[in-house]
């Protein structure tokens, strides 16, 4: 079963909020470097820094990670890099924002962390995230989130953007279920069997 959670307004409506609220926090964007993790976190990156140059007037850096070699199940899955990471400046000294789409058991943000620091030393690390669902597996929490989203471990969170999606996709968030037919299934009692008493 499949439920939309955010329309295109509203995703445009995080994006403003999580771009006033890393400025507000970071005091300006002088510092700030917003770095996507491929693939979706990269567009949402882009639309972030085009936000923060709306109302500050300062073009914020944006680089993209593949976190795909510092995943911590890499021998139970084929590795499959996603790009190239790019970011464009040192980041030695400068407040990096992580930014993905959806924050699940944190395994993904670890290894971005992971990756980050072979870069340099930021002075701070950062995540913005546009949807939180829990199920947290580790110890790793969203700087600045669009939408606490409850939901269930078997539960799939979608974010469909234009840019990666296609031009034909419309964007927004979609929340898919496991049918509910298998978690309304009865349970019939069993046949009698035959024979006498």
């Amino acid at each position: 079963m499949r439920s939309r959670i955010f329309d295109a307004d509203d995703l445009r409506r995080a994006h403003t909020r999580i771009a006033h609220e890393i400025v507000e926090r970071n005091h300006g964007a002088d510092d700030v470097v917003l770095v996507g993790l491929y693939t979706r976190g990269v567009a949402i990156a882009r639309r972030l820094a085009e936000v923060i140059e709306g109302f500050e007037g300062v073009q914020v850096p944006v680089g993209a990670l593949d976190v795909a070699f510092y995943r911590d199940d890499i021998a139970l899955r084929p590795v499959q890099p996603l790009g190239p990471t790019e970011v464009p400046v040192d980041v030695s000294g400068r407040v990096m924002v992580l930014v993905d789409d959806v924050l699940f058991t944190g395994r993904t943000i670890r290894a971005a962390l992971d990756a980050l620091t072979e870069l340099g030393r930021p002075r701070a690390v950062q995540l913005a995230v546009l949807v939180d669902r829990g199920h947290r597996e580790l110890p790793i929490r969203a700087d600045f989130v669009g939408k606490n989203l409850p939901t269930n471990e078997a539960d799939d969170v979608r974010v469909r953007l234009t840019e990666t999606d296609g031009p034909e996709a419309t964007d927004g968030i979609e929340l898919w279920s496991p049918s509910e037919a298998r978690t309304t299934d009865k349970v019939e009692p069993a046949p009698p069997t035959g024979g006498s008493a």
